[in-house]
């Protein structure tokens, strides 16, 4: 499903050259669950951001089922990320001013189709939040507002979610709950690459892809849960 060609991203020139990614080359397949890891500066968010669109490679190539697409202009992009890929960040972007329910539907106000509300609820339902539907942020925990941000991260139906630490504010029990529920989101066959610098966490995934100075320097087969 998808192919990191000989992946570069370097930042600065001269002495001020940082190389955050170099030469990666990783095959994800349709279904799996895999986690990122590595110290700080490993270059592990960088090659998350690259793979959703959040910045562009200095040397490679991104192909997503079967078709290029770190060539692709930026509005281009914002097709894709509509349609087959989804983002959840570790700060939870979520608007301040809005519902729970409203943020959900942020991805879908360019879209015409009906019931919108409708898969909207059903979504919030699913991460358990059908009574906090028309709470604020602000007047949500932690836990609840990632929960907000995977049900809007599903709205599009993506075939990819990719998580940048997506458990990093949690206490564990809210991080093994929020786990247990990207694992439900892989049974069901979502694809997800995710950033974890715990090993816990990681351990729950099917495949661990540990970064060191850019480089891939191992890959270790968890199993799963």
């Amino acid at each position: 499903m998808l192919e990191i060609k000989n992946a570069s991203k370097v930042y600065g020139e001269g002495e001020g050259r940082v190389v955050a990614l170099d030469d990666v080359s990783l095959q994800i397949e349709k279904g799996g669950f895999v986690s990122i890891t590595g110290p700080s500066g490993s270059g592990k968010s960088t090659l998350l951001n690259i793979i959703g669109g959040l910045e562009r490679l200095s040397a490679g190539e991104i192909i997503l089922d079967g078709g290029r697409i770190d060539n692709l202009s930026e509005d281009a992009f914002v097709e894709i990320r509509r349609g087959k890929i989804a983002y959840v960040f570790q700060q939870y972007h979520l608007l301040q001013s809005l519902t729970a329910l409203e943020n959900v539907l942020l991805p879908l106000v360019f879209q015409s189709r009906n019931g919108h509300s409708e898969r909207a609820l059903e979504l919030l339902k699913r991460v358990g939040l059908e009574k906090r539907v028309h709470h604020r942020p602000s007047e949500l925990s932690g836990g609840e507002q990632q929960r907000v941000a995977i049900a809007r991260a599903l709205v599009t139906a993506p075939s990819l979610i990719l998580a940048d630490e997506p458990t990093g504010n949690m206490d564990r029990k809210t991080g093994d709950e929020i786990i247990g529920l990207f694992d439900e989101l892989n049974r069901e066959g979502h694809t997800i690459v995710m950033v974890t610098h715990n090993p816990e966490i990681a351990a729950h995934t099917r495949e661990t892809i540990a970064l060191q100075d850019g480089r891939v320097v191992q890959r270790i087969q968890n199993g799963g849960r």
